[in-house]
């Protein structure tokens, strides 16, 4: 299962930055993607809506968040944990 939710993790991230499933690496910041503030919070929408879940970050202070954004493995991560009930 875990491989499925990166597979969709990665989708949406890539819709949003406008690129193919396998341009995005999981190494990569959303900011190398170009995924600005606006696409983030889409992205964002996007993973609560497809898992049914509720991400704990605040758009105005992304940093301070418990939902890691540094990196497109981190929001796998974060997403993984969320679904299985783990925050």
């Amino acid at each position: 299962m875990a491989n499925d939710i990166a597979n969709k993790v990665i989708a949406i991230i890539a819709e949003q930055a406008m690129l193919t499933p396998e341009e995005v690496s999981p190494k990569a910041t959303l900011a190398e993607l170009n995924v600005d503030s606006l696409g983030l919070v889409e992205t964002i929408f996007a993973i609560e809506e497809r898992f049914d879940i509720q991400v704990p970050f605040n758009a105005n202070a992304p940093g301070d968040a418990a939902f890691d954004i540094s990196s497109v493995q981190s929001i796998i991560d974060a997403v993984e944990k969320l679904v299985n009930g783990a925050e």
